[in-house]
């Protein structure tokens, strides 16, 4: 039998990946209460990068104070969050893997009550339009959006400084930039919203202030066309999701991160909606990363048949916080170790964080390469 596409080499961006499995961006509460990543982390993320040329997205990072709203996820901002992240990239690149991070800012799906005890920040978004279960937020004002954009790039540039080999900019599931691309939350009437354009002009605005910092093969974005999580989803997502590629795609990105409708915030749903239009878009550009509640036989299927000669990656979340070894694991046959949901988010806990165990073959072929050097 012949191997999978899966497990033969791929460029992405800088990254020189030894199979095309990528890790999720995972929020997961291991940082300090100054957003500053707990000692652990570092652990955690070179677990899990312990396959050779694996891509690791990291966890979801704060580009700015404004841009939070909950306890202990990580920031991205200061020289301790910084240094805090050094330590975790060193200990990823001594396992020769590559991690990207995830600069995110939550608009209006923050906690307004933590955004005003952290800094006395107020609830900000597109618009006045709150989520079912959010609070009302106020519109940004055009001085703050211009702000806004410059963070995102700061952001970036810290992220680099830390160590990391890219960045991805957080445009999905209903987070501060989707609530600009998506008019189930942007009902502005300026330069900023009204249109398919206007729309999208705040996520194209941030991606070039990141690209202009960093440079356009250290930059990557992720969309999620379908997902309803915190009141996304229009009536017909295409015309404006076929746009914001359209121009993306001229900006020579590192890589497009897609997140299939079968992922709906934290459950799984049939994939009815497919996100081909944005593949065939896309057409070829750079390398697209593909979520949406994969499992080993159907990971294989999407780059062996249904995307068949494209550079696909697939991306793994859940299952990659109960087996750091997931790679080794889906070319080898190995069965996964179940995930657990109350584990996710236990916040600063080791416990279900770096407690997961290795396949035992994967422990014995680092047993017999060490024994052979």
């Amino acid at each position: 039998m012949s191997l999978s596409t899966l497990f033969t080499p791929l460029k992405v961006g800088t990254s020189e990946l030894q199979h095309r499995i990528a890790m999720a961006p995972l929020t997961r509460f291991r940082a300090d209460d100054n957003h500053v990543p707990l000692p652990m982390v570092a652990e955690y993320y070179a677990q899990r990068a312990s396959v050779p040329g694996t891509l690791l997205v990291s966890e979801a990072t704060f580009i700015a104070p404004q841009a939070a709203g909950y306890a202990n996820p990580p920031g991205i901002w200061s020289k301790e969050q910084i240094a805090g992240w050094k330590k975790v990239t060193d200990a990823v690149h001594a396992k020769k893997s590559y991690i990207w991070m995830q600069l995110w800012a939550l608009g209006r799906a923050a906690d307004p009550s933590n955004l005003q005890e952290e800094g006395g920040y107020k609830l900000k978004s597109s618009s006045d339009i709150a989520f079912e279960g959010g609070g009302k937020p106020e519109p940004l004002t055009e001085a703050e959006i211009k702000e806004y954009i410059g963070l995102y790039a700061q952001a970036a540039k810290n992220a680099i400084e830390a160590g990391f080999d890219g960045v991805e900019i957080h445009g999905a599931n209903g987070y501060l930039i989707d609530q600009f691309f998506q008019d189930t939350a942007n009902k502005r009437t300026d330069s900023w919203g009204g249109s398919v354009e206007n729309r999208a002009r705040f996520g194209l605005e941030v991606t070039k202030a990141v690209v202009a910092a960093v440079g356009a093969e250290k930059t990557g974005i992720r969309l999620s066309p379908f997902s309803p999580f915190q009141g996304m989803k229009m009536a017909d997502p295409i015309p404006q999701f076929t746009y914001i590629a359209q121009e993306l795609k001229k900006l020579d990105l590192a890589y497009l991160h897609v997140v299939e409708s079968r992922i709906t915030g934290n459950a799984d749903v049939e994939a009815t909606e497919k996100v081909d239009f944005l593949i065939d878009i896309w057409n070829g550009t750079s390398p697209i990363l593909l979520a949406g509640g994969f499992k080993p036989e159907s990971a294989k299927k999407a780059v062996d048949e249904e995307y068949k000669g494209k550079d696909i990656v697939i991306v793994f979340g859940r299952y990659f916080i109960t087996n750091p070894d997931l790679p080794f694991r889906v070319k080898e046959g190995i069965e996964f170790t179940p995930y657990d949901r109350d584990f996710f988010y236990n916040k600063k806990e080791a416990e279900g964080y770096t407690t997961y165990p290795f396949s035992k073959e994967f422990e014995a072929q680092q047993k017999a390469i060490e024994t052979s050097a």
